[in-house]
């Protein structure tokens, strides 16, 4: 007879996502679903207000994201509007995205994800002087790797677990024998993690010093938080532009220095996860960092297209514009659509909640039937993974150096095939490697932008199509980036200087989407089939493949219920 896993909700993750996996007799996952359990309406609350006020809203949906959806929402509008934005602003933007990206991936492998691969426990049987050896080999340029180092966290760690409170080490599968990692490895990544959990409100400080604060940065309508000034004291002068650098230099060595050495540690511990969790072979990034506006995609310094069937000698390029291209279907989704249809363009697409499912809290959702409040994007009828690795795959099949470079070496280290790359282990490598790829873009935009200041470039952008009084009757556009989860756009439609519709997909909502009307599943679902399970009642492996794509649901999937009633309610203690 067949096991049902349900993992409800999954935890270190951003939003409420609910997987159901059912075990074949050798307890391998033959079928999975991935059910978002609340549901989104901020394109409902969008209707018919001001174009230029969209970023404002969109910004919230996540403080996760911070600043993605503020990004992609002006662009929206500027796309509609035919507004570009002078060179400054395309620096400004460059370096806000760039760091956001790596804040978000360092703090996804170290307290997101690490905890998939590292037993904390495991650490009390640890011996520091050994652990100092090993983390001076790892990481040999990281100053404060001493056995008095370790033996400082060790402590710490005993007195959590002798407490009897693990506090945010609690709820996991201590002791699981899917962990491999020896105590001193365990004690490293631990010390690490709290590296990390201290340098994360750094990075955030280029943000600040940008657009004010952190979460949802102001930078992008309205002008700075503060003027630029190369002397002023109240303004972004030469001494917060140092301020910006050396935190620059700090990201530098946090993935430099830590993040990149521990992952391929950590990797080589796995080596069967580099042919598990490959999922469905189709890969889609939209592409960004531009370097001319948002014009020619060929100049991104993160590529755009698609890659089908893990084929890497083409990649296939896409069109947000076109109405065969990119569609939402909602045949196994709680929604429904004007006339009986079940899949849309965005510029036509609806928000209409239609709960059918039974009351929660959930017991076994029925696959046949509508079972998620996500819906399920498709490229021309095929689903697609969205992400790091679908970057780094991107890049890499366009034949660009730097991401061949990069790739290859790491590939060369773990002694690992290309056919690696599709995979959890992959999955979660292309994201570290990204994000070094991602400081040395920051540190050349960040000198870009000194240039530009120093050789008296002040321009500004023609603000006379930001009026209302300019607009044509009606208009359509579309903005995208890349979240730090994958490809994320918004399609708006504007309609006497109103917004007439607004559609949003995000990230997650490509990779978590249920499966279609075609029975195609989504990415997550895809990958965790054929997934071997060492003890289904502590599903490790389930939350390793999971949480390799990074969910965040509060993008996917939140607010209300159809009736506005609470679905759920999650405590933590």
């Amino acid at each position: 007879m067949a096991t049902r896993i349900v993992v409800d909700p999954v935890t270190r993750i951003e939003g409420h996502l609910r997987v159901e996996a059912i075990l074949d007799d050798q307890r391998r996952v033959k079928d999975a679903m991935s059910t978002g359990t609340m549901w989104r309406g901020i394109e409902v609350i969008l209707q018919g207000r001001d174009p230029r006020d969209a970023w404002a809203f969109t910004e919230r949906i996540c403080g996760v994201c911070t600043t993605v959806h503020a990004l992609t929402s002006v662009r929206a509008v500027e796309n509609a509007l035919g507004i570009q934005v002078p060179r400054n602003a395309d620096s400004i933007r460059n370096i806000m995205f760039l760091a956001q990206m790596i804040h978000d991936h360092v703090v996804h492998f170290y307290h997101l994800h690490a905890l998939d691969w590292v037993d904390i426990v495991s650490t009390l049987k640890a011996d520091p002087a050994a652990t100092a050896a090993l983390a001076q080999k790892v990481s040999p340029h990281w100053p404060k790797s001493t056995e008095g180092y370790f033996r400082d966290t060790q402590a710490r760690l005993k007195k959590f677990v002798e407490s009897g409170q693990l506090g945010l080490f609690q709820n996991a599968y201590w002791g699981h024998p899917a962990y491999k990692l020896p105590p001193e490895a365990n004690l490293m990544a631990v010390a690490h993690y709290l590296e990390a959990l201290a340098w994360q409100k750094e990075i955030v400080k280029i943000h600040t010093v940008f657009g004010g604060k952190n979460p949802h940065p102001n930078y992008l309508v309205g002008g700075m938080a503060s003027a630029f000034n190369m002397q002023g004291d109240n303004a972004i002068n030469q001494e917060r532009l140092n301020l910006v650098k050396e935190k620059i230099e700090e990201a530098a060595a946090i993935v430099n220095d830590l993040y990149i050495p521990d992952l391929l540690a950590v990797a080589s511990f796995y080596p069967e996860w580099a042919a598990i969790g490959g999922g469905l072979g189709n890969f889609m990034a939209y592409g960004d960092v531009p370097q001319n506006g948002v014009g020619d995609p060929a100049q991104f310094r993160l590529p755009r297209g698609i890659i089908l069937g893990r084929n890497l000698a083409e990649v296939v390029p896409l069109d947000h514009a076109d109405a065969n291209q990119i569609t939402e279907e909602i045949s196994h989704s709680w929604y429904q659509y004007a006339g009986g249809k079940t899949a849309l363009h965005p510029w036509d697409g609806e928000t209409t909640p239609h709960y059918t499912g039974p009351k929660p809290p959930y017991k076994n959702l029925d696959e046949t039937k509508p079972y998620s409040w996500l819906k399920a994007p498709r490229w021309k009828g095929k689903a697609m993974e969205v992400g790091p690795l679908s970057r780094m795959l991107v890049g890499y099949a366009s034949g660009r150096t730097e991401f061949k470079d990069i790739v290859n070496d790491a590939l060369g280290k773990l002694k690992a095939p290309p056919a690696a790359l599709f995979s959890t282990l992959g999955r979660t490598a292309a994201r570290g490697l990204e994000a070094a790829l991602c400081v040395g873009w920051l540190r050349q935009e960040y000198d870009r932008l000194i240039a530009n200041l120093r050789n008296g470039d002040s321009a500004t952008a023609d603000t006379r199509r930001w009026d209302p009084s300019t607009w044509p009757k009606e208009t359509k556009g579309y903005g995208f980036t890349e979240a730090p989860r994958g490809a994320l756009a918004h399609w708006i439609h504007i309609k006497d200087g109103k917004i007439a519709n607004y559609q949003c997909i995000v990230p997650s909502t490509w990779n978590a989407s249920p499966r279609d009307a075609q029975g195609q599943l989504g990415a997550y679902e895809s990958a965790l089939i054929g997934t071997p399970m060492a003890d289904p009642a502590r599903p490790l492996e389930i939350l390793r493949t999971i949480h390799s794509f990074d969910p965040c649901l509060a993008c996917a999937s939140h607010v209300f219920g159809p009736d506005g009633e609470k679905l759920a309610e999650v405590v933590v203690r």
